[in-house]
């Protein structure tokens, strides 16, 4: 332990903290901008070649309509690969949660949208060529180009959006949801080409293949770079091990990594990584963990919880496991403090370990720090010895809430049970709005203490949280 933890930067000791550039604030502007500028094209094409034109032939509203909405909807699914190829730029300015949102709105609209293509497109088929709309659905599908393949893709798609459900996500295991999305690729790329051999917008206009192929290409792009090129890469250059596996506290335990050249890994405090640990059957299968301290250059530090199958491995991993990693992600990093306001760390459970690695960028800067940690027991409380050390070294201070909750729907414990939550927040931090606030823990928990931080005055822009969105 000692020999471990002595190569780990603690808060107030000496060591290296790799500072990485912050993202610029405009690149998620620019990064929106475009993803609506796309949209604006799709339609602009679409009327360059003819799309209103149409509605004089018969069926010609419901085919130009159709075609239309086919457009966007393909147009949304290629920006939904966009959005979670983790290109790095996008990946800092957002955030994973904040672009797990977006592609699920995306993915929703382009999904009605490509039904609403389907169905207007067979009906306009119809009325042009009098037939009945499920003989015209059966012709479409066997006598055209690409049909079959799309046809094929459509259902793979509408797989993955009925898993992608609130409800249905509730009642799988990530590994297994992780596993039935990857289908959404193979239902895109069997999807779309269709288009490629039959649609007017491909066919009979260059601007329109200029801007459908480079779209394409922008897309699969980004994929074989940046999910499957750039992992590649970091995992063979600093060939990551397991260095020693420790326990913190019961059902918990923190890994430690070593490499070649972390020094060189675009990392920062807060951050995540999708983990796979070459130790067995399953280890294809990613996991995301957060560095539990900032990189100090020749070691990495994860902490986990055993919550199912793949946490619970982590106990057993063995010194000298190989470790393949795809990371960093997430924006919650010291980043998102502003200079000169104090700050205020809320965490619960497994939470702590997101708040235990900031405390290494944010303590040092002298910044006044305040650290609400939420737990059963005290005894449950994941890194105790390193928070008293740093509260002694530091003056960070840190306020162990123990105990069940007060009420049903209050974050905090019995003790403040005679109080509403914000009184009990304002007596733990009574100048709270002018805090900057840092929140990790569960989904249902965190939005209680939003909700009572918005009610004590902190505008939503100085409350910084991220949680791993599937």
């Amino acid at each position: 332990m000692t020999s471990v933890t002595g190569r780990v930067r603690l808060t107030g000791a000496a060591g290296t903290n790799l500072r990485r550039p912050a993202p610029r604030r405009w690149w998620a502007d620019l990064a929106g901008s475009a993803a609506l500028l796309s949209v604006v094209a799709v339609v602009a094409l679409w009327l360059h070649n003819g799309g209103l034109r149409g509605f004089a032939a018969p069926g010609g509203p419901a085919t130009s309509i159709g075609r239309l909405t086919g457009l966007v909807a393909s147009d949304l699914l290629l920006l939904q690969v966009l959005l979670m190829a983790r290109i790095p730029w996008v990946e800092r300015s957002y955030g994973q949660d904040a672009l797990a949102r977006r592609h699920r709105l995306v993915g929703f609209l382009s999904f009605w949208l490509m039904i609403g293509h389907i169905g207007l497109i067979t009906v306009g088929y119809a009325q042009s060529g009098g037939g009945g709309v499920l003989a015209v659905a059966g012709d479409l599908v066997v006598t055209y180009p690409g049909m079959v393949l799309a046809a094929a893709g459509t259902v793979l798609l509408i797989l993955v959006v009925v898993l992608s459900v609130r409800l249905a996500r509730r009642r799988q295991r990530y590994e297994t949801w992780h596993l039935v999305h990857l289908y959404a690729y193979l239902g895109v790329g069997l999807a779309l080409p269709h288009q490629l051999w039959t649609g007017a917008d491909f066919i009979a206009s260059a601007p329109g293949r200029i801007y459908w192929w480079g779209l394409y290409g922008a897309a699969l792009g980004a994929v074989l770079v940046f999910r499957v090129g750039l992992p590649v890469f970091r995992s063979a250059y600093h060939r990551l091990r397991v260095d020693a596996v420790v326990p913190e506290a019961p059902g918990v335990v923190s890994v430690y990594l070593s490499g070649h050249h972390l020094d060189r890994l675009p990392a920062r405090a807060g951050q995540f990584f999708l983990w796979r640990f070459l130790d067995g059957p399953g280890w294809t299968r990613a996991h995301p963990y957060t560095l539990s301290s900032a990189p100090s250059g020749d070691l990495l530090r994860i902490t986990v919880k055993d919550l199912g199958d793949g946490s619970s491995r982590a106990a057993t991993l063995r010194p000298g496991t190989r470790v393949l990693v795809e990371g960093p992600y997430g924006a919650l990093t010291a980043d998102r403090h502003i200079a000169g306001r104090k700050v205020l760390m809320v965490a619960a459970g497994v939470g702590i370990t997101t708040m235990r690695a900031l405390l290494d960028d944010l303590a040092e800067s002298g910044t006044p720090i305040t650290l609400l940690y939420r737990i059963r027991r005290l005894g449950d409380a994941v890194f105790r010895a390193e928070l008293d050390d740093a509260a002694r070294r530091t003056g960070v201070r840190v306020v162990y809430l123990e105990g069940a909750r007060c009420r049903p729907d209050s974050w905090l414990p019995a003790m403040f049970a005679q109080v509403s939550d914000l009184a009990g927040l304002r007596w733990l931090v009574p100048d709270v709005a002018g805090h900057e606030v840092f929140l990790c823990g569960p989904p249902d928990w965190m939005a209680g203490v939003r909700a009572t931080l918005r009610e004590a005055g902190v505008d939503t822009d100085h409350i910084h949280a991220e949680e791993f969105a599937w």
